[in-house]
């Protein structure tokens, strides 16, 4: 262990240490961020990560769960997984906050952590509907958003702008009919990430 690595060790959360001495290689990055301490985990572990989070450290909130597509981000490496599922754990009792990662390809399975807080029933199905992240062992993974024959993922990056459909009320059949979308995808304003090129 090198010098720096020595002094990452010494500033991580008990919690992290906890993890990590608990979860060993299945612990892919630990960060001490601005905001909450940040661990990145294999997604096998999840499930077994947020019982010992729960039970052990006293993290009884999950508060968010998403989605998030990296496919775009400008660190992305071409052979990285494009997905993360990002979990934000509150401990009331501890004031502390903790952030769980879990990087996923496109078909990737993750296990439902509605066993360990049944909140995150809702947060799975919105992942699910927005980015087509497929979790496991969930009472009722269906769509929470979008309509029924709804095609695709709304916030994955290869969706277009306008979607692909319009939705109209058809005075003949007296109920709502969806036509293909006419509209052009005009992107007005250049993406850009917070800290790139700002200088």
């Amino acid at each position: 262990m090198d010098e720096q690595e020595t002094q990452t060790a010494l500033v991580l959360s008990p919690e992290v240490e906890g993890l990590k001495s608990r979860f060993g290689d299945q612990i892919l990055e630990t960060s001490d961020g601005i905001d909450m301490p940040t661990v990145v985990l294999a997604q096998e572990a999840i499930v077994e990560a947020c019982h010992y989070l729960k039970q052990k450290q006293g993290f009884e909130q999950l508060i968010d769960l998403c989605g998030l597509d990296m496919s775009e981000h400008p660190n992305h490496e071409a052979d990285a997984p494009r997905f993360m599922v990002v979990y934000h754990l509150l401990s009331v009792a501890k004031n502390k906050r903790i952030r769980l990662k879990i990087p996923l390809n496109e078909r990737d399975l993750v296990e439902s952590v509605t066993e360990v807080w049944p909140t995150a029933n809702w947060f799975e199905r919105e992942a699910f509907d927005m980015y087509g992240i497929l979790f496991v062992n969930h009472p009722d993974l269906r769509r929470l958003l979008t309509d029924y024959g709804f095609e695709g993922h709304p916030l994955r990056k290869d969706f277009p702008l306008t979607g692909r459909v319009e939705l109209f009320f058809d005075d003949a059949q007296w109920r709502c009919i969806y036509k293909p979308n006419k509209l052009k995808n005009r992107v007005l304003i250049p993406r850009t990430f917070p800290g790139v090129d700002r200088g």
